[in-house]
């Protein structure tokens, strides 16, 4: 699994922090994610993919 973020997409919202924390962050500046591990370990998938799921934007993207 690889993991890439839109980061000019992203509204700031943190859904994908509240899904999958040990995957993404948030800057303290502005809310905006910040990836912190592009290829997470398989026991993360699910959450992940939720966080992708639940984000309004749509700004989180997977490659399988």
């Amino acid at each position: 699994m690889k993991i890439s973020v839109d980061y000019d997409a992203c509204v700031a919202s943190g859904q994908c922090v509240l899904a999958a924390a040990e995957v993404f962050d948030q800057r303290e500046e502005d809310g905006v994610v910040v990836l912190l591990n592009e290829n997470p370990r398989a026991e993360l998938a699910d959450d992940v993919r939720e966080a992708a799921a639940l984000c309004p934007a749509l700004a989180i993207r997977i490659e399988e």
